[in-house]
């Protein structure tokens, strides 16, 4: 790694301190979930290191608790992950056209909606290492803070492990209530999937299915009639 690259790439891993530090507080919660699921720490620290989706591993180890089917998991892991290809797909405009097919597939699998945030703002074209630095800090840090929390989730009484588990409902209510007060469409969708989530638990046929089929059809019913109702303007600027 000559001078510039290991600059670059140090750079990446001081801007990803800051994301890194809040990535630990969530996964220690994600890791009472784990915890709750039956998963253990080597388990749960791998399967954060290669995941990184707060997200996609929290119906993840929620319809692993339920001992839902492999064929579920993995639709609810493709349906809340969706989002990582339109993000790697915008990322590669940014990238010198001498960078190769090796980086940038190595990019995408760095890409997360917070260290995608601090790629796309690299000014001028995107030095891969940048993301690189800020990729593994970021993803050190969260591996740690799930594997953290699921061993305090062995170890802690039963009534602070509950008590933690509410922690990371917070960070989702966190993550929809910006967007939702800044566009109509979104605290819509928003206040639909609340709605029809309870009213598919009651009904006679749906409440039959299991908890991650319904989330699964309902993101995609949702999602897609929100996209024909009120497309996003191109045009509009970001």
């Amino acid at each position: 790694m000559n001078t510039d690259t290991r600059s670059i790439f140090l750079h990446g891993v001081r801007d990803g301190i800051p994301i890194a530090l809040g990535y630990y507080a969530v996964a220690f919660s994600l890791g009472i979930i784990a915890s709750n699921a039956g998963i253990g720490a080597i388990l749960g620290f791998a399967s954060s290191f290669l995941t990184r989706a707060s997200a996609g591993e929290y119906g993840v180890y929620t319809l692993v608790a339920a001992s839902t089917t492999y064929v579920e998991v993995v639709g609810m892991s493709l349906v809340a992950n969706l989002r990582y290809l339109l993000m790697s797909t915008a990322l590669s405009q940014k990238f010198s056209e001498r960078t190769s097919l090796c980086k940038r597939i190595l990019v995408s699998l760095c890409i997360t909606d917070e260290v995608f945030g601090i790629s796309i703002a690299y000014p001028g074209s995107l030095a891969p290492t940048y993301t690189f630095g800020a990729s593994i800090i970021s993803t050190v840090f969260w591996a740690s803070g799930t594997a953290s929390g699921i061993i305090a989730g062995d170890v802690l009484p039963s009534n602070i492990v509950s008590a933690l588990s509410v922690a990371l409902y917070g960070m989702f209510i966190a993550i929809i209530i910006p967007p939702s007060k800044r566009d109509r469409a979104v605290a819509c969708a928003v206040v639909a999937s609340f709605v029809l989530s309870g009213v598919c638990s009651i009904l006679p046929l749906l409440s039959e299915m299991s908890g991650g089929t319904r989330t699964i059809l309902l993101t995609v019913i949702i999602s897609s009639a929100a996209a024909l109702l009120k497309p996003v303007d191109d045009n509009a600027e970001i």
